[in-house]
């Protein structure tokens, strides 16, 4: 368990690499049946930086731990990309399409955890 609150955190300061803003950990471990144990769910301003914010974690990552991330997808849009590792899911979204799906409310029995943005 330790090591996957390592790659949390690691994957939180890709995420901060590129001013990736409102992130949030729902910490989803002690909910039954879910298909991970963390949602890192965060948002940028542009297509272009959802894009960037998904490179910086995936090399960062990469670099910091050796994960390589599983699967990905909506990178072509570049809107909602979901990157899978395993244990944690991470949501990167455009504000507006973000506000749209409310990830936070519908794991509401999650643990949330909201990281301060670095400006």
């Amino acid at each position: 368990m330790d090591e996957t609150k390592e790659l949390v955190k690691k994957i939180t300061e890709g995420i901060q690499e590129k001013k990736g803003k409102n992130i949030v950990i729902a910490d989803l471990t002690d909910i039954d049946d879910t298909i991970c144990k963390f949602f890192v769910i965060c948002q940028g301003n542009s297509p272009s930086q959802v894009l960037a914010i998904t490179d910086s974690i995936k090399e960062y990552i990469r670099k910091e731990t050796g994960h390589k991330v599983f699967a990905m997808d909506g990178v072509r849009n570049a809107q909602w990309v979901a990157m899978d590792y395993s244990d944690i899911i991470v949501h990167i979204f455009l504000p507006e399409v973000r506000d749209f799906y409310d990830l936070e409310h519908l794991w509401a029995d999650a643990k949330l955890t909201y990281i301060p943005d670095i400006d």
